[in-house]
């Protein structure tokens, strides 16, 4: 344990995201994501959910200011998003970056490509259908 570090950061997520530059994505996946099939570098958090997740990396994670840095699954046709789901992603995000802009959300297929090429997937125990975020890191500032 660290002092300042949320318990839910794991070793080896803060590792992860140190490595990351600036323009690199994260991607926080829901227990139903197919992450070993995307992703190239998978990281476990079994049991934590997405919010959890969020509260904990926005202290020690810059968003990207050029370009949208919150990206979340659009619903597939026939299908109908929860929006408790990105409520509570949002209230997160809004908990440590006030100023953060809105998710944009993109198509599944759109979504897989994007987790293909992210630096890292972390499957989560998250249950809810379209849970899945993805984080675009920014450039740490200086001070």
């Amino acid at each position: 344990m660290l002092k300042g570090i949320s318990p839910v950061i794991t070793p080896d997520l803060l590792k992860v995201m140190a490595e990351m530059g600036h323009g690199d994505e994260i991607v926080l996946a829901d227990a139903h994501f197919p992450g070993h099939t995307f992703g190239k570098r998978v990281l476990r958090a079994d049991g934590l959910r997405i919010p959890q997740l969020l509260d904990g990396i926005l202290p020690l994670f810059e968003l990207d200011s050029y370009a949208p840095p919150l990206i979340m699954m659009a619903a597939v046709e026939g299908d109908q998003l929860d929006p408790a789901v990105e409520a509570s992603y949002r209230a997160a995000i809004t908990k440590q970056v006030p100023s953060a802009p809105a998710v944009t959300r993109i198509g599944r297929f759109d979504f897989y490509v994007r987790a293909e090429k992210a630096y890292a997937v972390v499957m989560t125990g998250e249950l809810a259908k379209y849970g899945n975020i993805i984080l675009k890191k920014g450039v740490t500032p200086c001070a």
